[in-house]
């Protein structure tokens, strides 16, 4: 019975067949889901990663600072899941709120890079006269590797996590500006932008309409892997003792502070690098499918 009441007056349960999404749409989810397998598989692991942090409190977790001298080194057990470290702090409560600085760290690099490639990309592409000197500053800082430049610039500055973003994004920007940069070239030789210059229409709006939403597709593709790179420097940088204070939790901190124990106590070390490595393959896989999907070379018809 489809109707909402019964012939008694009483509300009858909805039928199977109301709940369900029509049969077109089941259909088109399935086909999505069959022909991208690794956008599915890595958005639905990034989504936990992120549920995960989201919900860091109400996870059973305690104070990530918290110390405990007299349960310091405990092996992880129904009390402490994944053990304490030598000073008695939860390791399951420091990974857990360590994955808030990651993805943080991640999403904002990946903004902010973008950005601001985007937009040397775009002057350098359309203004002839910039593109040499932009081009050659950028040429400069991609010659030197991104940890290396993001060590020193957290050098000349004090260690917050704020100061992090920024050292990444400044070792990422100039290879989305020569993207970005290649993408309008391309597509400023196009018949709809001589068109659009023909008629007299000024370059804002050029950019605006016409070449901008061209970029899209492979400055997000792009992000994804400046995400997972930015995550991998981050606790690089603070594996080393250079990147987020050693009172914030994060994978590098917690795997820094591990690494004298790790013969003896390997599980301090083990389980941020196992977070650690399934978030980046999880945005990694994010960016494959996006590639797949957005390139017309490689997308399959649906």
């Amino acid at each position: 019975m489809s109707s909402a009441t019964t012939r008694s007056g009483f509300a009858s349960a909805p039928e199977l067949a109301d709940v369900l999404p029509p049969p077109r749409q089941r259909g088109k989810v399935m086909t999505f889901v069959r022909r991208n397998p690794t956008i599915v598989a890595g958005g639905a692991l990034l989504l936990i990663m992120i549920l995960i942090a989201i919900l860091a409190p109400f996870l059973g977790t305690v104070d990530p600072t918290a110390l405990a001298p007299a349960k310091r080194t405990r092996e992880p057990s129904a009390q402490f899941w994944f053990g304490t470290d030598m000073l008695g702090r939860d390791v399951y409560s420091r990974v857990i709120y360590g994955s808030r600085i990651s993805l943080i760290v991640g999403f904002a690099v990946a903004a902010l890079a973008s950005a601001v490639g985007t937009f040397i990309g775009l002057i350098s592409g359309f203004i002839r006269g910039l593109d040499t000197v932009l081009m050659r500053v950028m040429d400069g800082l991609m010659s030197i590797p991104s940890i290396l430049l993001a060590i020193a610039l957290m050098a000349l500055t004090r260690a917050s996590v704020q100061n992090v973003i920024i050292a990444i994004a400044v070792a990422e920007f100039p290879r989305v500006s020569r993207l970005i940069r290649g993408v309008v070239l391309s597509l400023r030789e196009q018949p709809f932008v001589e068109a659009a210059v023909a008629s007299g229409t000024r370059m804002p709006m050029i950019i605006l309409k016409h070449i901008l939403p061209n970029t899209l597709a492979p400055l997000m593709v792009n992000a994804t892997f400046i995400c997972a790179s930015a995550m991998i420097i981050e606790a690089s940088l603070s594996f080393i003792g250079a990147g987020t204070p050693p009172i914030i939790p994060s994978w590098g901190n917690i795997m820094a502070e591990g690494r004298a124990l790790w013969q003896v106590k390997p599980y301090i070390v083990f389980f941020p690098a196992v977070f650690l490595s399934v978030t980046v393959l999880s945005v990694n896989l994010l960016g494959d499918g996006l590639r797949d999907a957005l390139d017309p070379r490689l997308a399959k018809r649906l």
